[in-house]
């Protein structure tokens, strides 16, 4: 899985990347309308889950394992799919979605995390967006009647802080990579 993970690096940084923009989007435009809100959680929410498909397809082809990023591929365009068939769904349910795909991707991240730290040193950035997903999927659920401003700018601030995250552990990786192609090889799990 950590070659998979090194030979991928770049799905990180897009992922990353989209995260940026639209939280970067999320704060230039504050006063965001609802069905905007449900556009800009769709459209990133889908984009997640076709890199982490992508990603699943990849590593299958590596012999390696690829069923956490199938769920996550799968719960990200379903939650996608949810927003843009049902685009007059109240705050109230699209709080409880964005925050129950938060916490669902998060403990993805948590446990993938936890299975990468005897493979490769920089794990703890995967365990750092798994922790920031939970805690802004329950901020999310616990305040569901905050209002379409109040969810686009907390929206905002876990897609930039997440997108950074999942920057640098995409660049960590491609350096290792190629660490590993031209030096010495990955670190031998601890036993």
């Amino acid at each position: 899985m950590e070659l998979a993970l090194a030979r991928n690096w770049w799905s990180l940084v897009l992922r990353g990347l989209v995260g940026v923009i639209l939280g970067i989007i999320a704060f230039s435009w504050p006063g965001i309308t609802l069905a905007s809100i449900v556009m800009l959680f769709g459209a990133y929410a889908l984009v997640d889950g076709i890199v982490n498909l992508i990603g699943a397809v990849r590593a299958a082809r590596a012999h390696e394992r690829w069923g956490v990023l199938i769920l996550e591929g799968i719960v990200g365009i379903a939650a996608a799919a949810v927003t843009v068939m049902w685009p007059a769904i109240t705050l109230f349910t699209l709080v409880f979605l964005i925050g129950a795909w938060a916490v669902i991707t998060g403990a993805m991240e948590i446990a993938a995390a936890i299975r990468l730290r005897n493979y490769i040193s920089g794990e703890w950035l995967l365990l750092l967006s798994g922790i920031l997903s939970l805690v802004f999927g329950f901020l999310v659920m616990m305040q569901p009647l905050a209002g379409a401003l109040v969810v686009a700018l907390w929206f905002g601030a876990y897609a930039l802080i997440f997108g950074v995250v999942l920057i640098a552990l995409g660049l960590r990786l491609r350096s290792m990579r190629d660490r590993h192609l031209t030096g010495p090889a990955f670190p031998a799990p601890v036993h």
